[in-house]
């Protein structure tokens, strides 16, 4: 039996995306040439290893048994990347960076396949965290980086042995329910219902800010921190609330229009990272290095 480890590789990606279609894709093959590879390992084995249906295809009992052995090589390459890379004098060891949810899906994780390519060595660990408990990961060594917004009670005060980089200027933007005439100015906000603001979150400053020369806005009885409750309910139509670029970038929900306006100003996000004999590690300056990159590329187009 002549088992080719790279077309294993080919069935594990078929398994993994649901199909031949979809892992053609990802392998960046032609159909044919999937279907080729999966019909010559099937005369290696000799039996089927993948049930073709409809809506997909699944692996068969022998199908399963070669896709876990690809799993396997995968891991034992991927380990043998990053030894190499060590000796090497390569980029190596794990970074975990602790975030705000906006951050993450925008920017984080297209960021771990990308540096996953670049330095094999390298591992970017994410985690969603904000506050007082990412400060205090921080301190403790659980996490290398931080990301905060830099108008938040955290990240206004100095912690010594920590250093703030700034790495994103993004618009505040007002959002609020469809079924309202869509403002372009702050004055047309004057009488609509506010919803209010956790005071630990940097939209508070922001709300209160824009507020400032509306008398006749009135607040709801509703709050929020988490920028997706906030979107969640203007779209219920409870309020109209203030919220950063990224929390509607590709993730807008229905029924909700969002508005960049005059005076609205901006939420400054930053990275903070111990700074010892030994910190910051030339790894955790490899990926604050990257975040920096992925952020001045970051398009920004406001919404009108």
């Amino acid at each position: 039996m002549d088992l080719d480890p790279r077309k294993l590789a080919v069935l594990l990606a078929v398994h993994r995306a649901g199909g031949v279609l979809a892992g053609a894709a990802t392998l960046h093959l032609t159909p044919s040439a999937v279907s080729q590879q999966i019909s010559r390992l099937e005369d290696a084995v000799g039996t089927a290893v993948l049930d073709r249906q409809p809506h997909g295809a699944v692996l068969t009992p022998a199908g399963r048994a070669l896709a876990e052995a690809a799993e396997r090589i995968e891991t034992e390459l991927t380990e043998a990347r990053k030894a190499l890379s060590v000796l090497q004098g390569d980029v190596a060891g794990t970074v975990v960076v602790g975030a705000p949810q906006t951050f993450i899906g925008t920017l984080l994780v297209p960021l771990v396949h990308r540096l996953r390519e670049r330095f094999p060595g390298l591992e970017l660990a994410v985690r969603q965290t904000e506050g007082d408990r990412g400060q205090q990961e921080l301190r403790s060594g659980t996490l290398d980086l931080l990301v905060l917004e830099q108008e938040s009670p955290l990240g206004r005060r100095s912690v010594q042995g920590t250093r703030d980089v700034p790495l994103l200027d993004e618009p505040w933007l007002v959002v609020l329910p469809d079924s309202l005439p869509t403002p372009t100015t702050t004055a047309e906000l004057e009488n609509m219902t506010w919803l209010a603001v956790d005071p630990d979150a940097a939209a508070h400053n922001a709300n209160s800010q824009v507020r400032k020369g509306l008398s006749a806005a009135h607040t709801a009885a509703h709050s929020y921190s988490d920028y997706n409750v906030a979107l969640s309910m203007v779209a219920g139509g409870l309020g109209i609330a203030v919220v950063p670029y990224l929390a509607v970038l590709g993730s807008q929900p229905e029924g909700v229009t969002a508005v960049s306006l005059p005076g609205l100003g901006t939420r400054r996000l930053i990275a903070r990272h111990r700074t010892t004999r030994s910190e910051p590690r030339k790894e955790v300056l490899t990926v604050l290095d990257a975040l920096l990159s992925a952020a001045n590329s970051l398009e920004m187009h406001r919404p009108e």
